[in-house]
C-alpha cells in the first residue's frame, strides 16, 4: 500500500510540473506572439497562437487571435482560392472557440467576425444568407454579455451598414430564402460604431467606416471630423497602413 501511495504521491508532483512548466510556455508564447504583431508580423505571431493551441486546444484567447489573425492576412490575399482557405481556417477556429465556451463575449464576436468574412467568398445564395444572419447572432449574444465590447459593437454596426446597402441579388435571395430579415439603420450604424470609438480609440478601420457612415447620412462635418481624427492615429497593424491612405483620400475629397 505504502508503495502505491508513493507512486500515486510522485505521478500527481510530475503532473503538477508538467501543469505548471506548460503554463509557463503558453505564456511565454503569448508574449513573443503579441511582440510579432507589434512588429506588424501576422503569419509569424498566428504560428505562435497555433503552438499555444497544440498545448492547450481551448485557450480561447488563443483560437480568437487566430481567428482574427486568419481573417486579416486572408484579406490581403490576391486569389480568391487562398483568401477562402483563410477564411474558413478563421471559421474553424472561432468554431472552436465557441465550444469552448458558448457563454464567452469573444468567441461570439470571433464567430461573427468569420462569418462576415465567409459572405465575401461563399457562392451559393442560401449559405450567404445564413451567414449575414450569423453575423448578427453572434454580435448581439457577444453585447448582450459584455455591452462594452470594442470590436462587436463596430461589428454589428457595419452589419446595419451592409444590411443598408445590399445589392438587389442579396436582398432577393434574403427575401426569398428566409421572408426579410430586421433592416440595417445608418442610425444603429453609428450608435455602434461610436461606442466602438469610445472603447477603443486606435482600431482605424472603424473610423474610417464610421466616416463613411456619417457621409451617407449626409453629416459631412461628422465625418470630416472623424477623418482628421484617423490620419492622425499610429500604425499599428499591417493593414492600417492602408486604412490610413483610403482615409486621407476621402478626407481630400469631402474638405
Amino acid at each position: 500500500m505504502k508503495h502505491i501511495l508513493k507512486a500515486v504521491f510522485t505521478l500527481l508532483i510530475a503532473n503538477g510540473l508538467w501543469l505548471t512548466a506548460s503554463s509557463q510556455e503558453v505564456n511565454v508564447l503569448f508574449k513573443e506572439a503579441d511582440n510579432l504583431e507589434i512588429k506588424l508580423q501576422e503569419p509569424e505571431a498566428l504560428e505562435k497562437y497555433k503552438q499555444i493551441l497544440v498545448l492547450e486546444p481551448n485557450n480561447i484567447k488563443a483560437l480568437v487571435k487566430s481567428t482574427e489573425l486568419s481573417c486579416s492576412i486572408g484579406g490581403r490575399q490576391p486569389i480568391k482560392k487562398d483568401k477562402q482557405l483563410h477564411y474558413q481556417s478563421a471559421l474553424a477556429f472561432a468554431q472552436r472557440a465557441l465550444a469552448a465556451n458558448a457563454n464567452d463575449a469573444d468567441a461570439n464576436y470571433a464567430m461573427a467576425v468569420a462569418s462576415g468574412k465567409m459572405t465575401e467568398v461563399e457562392t451559393e445564395n442560401k449559405k450567404v444568407v445564413e451567414f449575414v444572419k450569423d453575423i448578427k447572432t453572434y454580435a448581439d449574444k457577444a453585447l448582450s454579455i459584455n455591452p462594452n465590447h470594442a470590436r462587436a459593437n463596430y461589428t454589428l454596426g457595419k452589419w446595419n451598414i451592409e444590411m443598408l446597402n445590399l445589392g438587389g441579388a442579396k436582398k432577393i435571395a434574403i427575401k426569398l430564402l428566409y421572408g426579410g430579415m430586421p433592416q440595417g439603420t445608418i442610425e444603429n450604424a453609428i450608435l455602434y460604431m461610436e461606442k466602438c470609438r469610445s472603447l477603443e480609440p486606435y482600431f482605424m478601420v472603424n473610423y474610417l467606416d464610421l466616416a463613411k457612415a456619417y457621409k451617407q447620412d449626409n453629416k459631412p462635418t461628422k465625418a470630416i471630423e472623424v477623418l482628421q481624427k484617423l490620419v492622425k492615429l499610429p500604425i499599428r497593424t499591417i493593414d492600417d497602413k492602408a486604412i490610413k491612405e483610403e482615409g486621407q483620400k476621402l478626407l481630400q475629397e469631402m474638405s
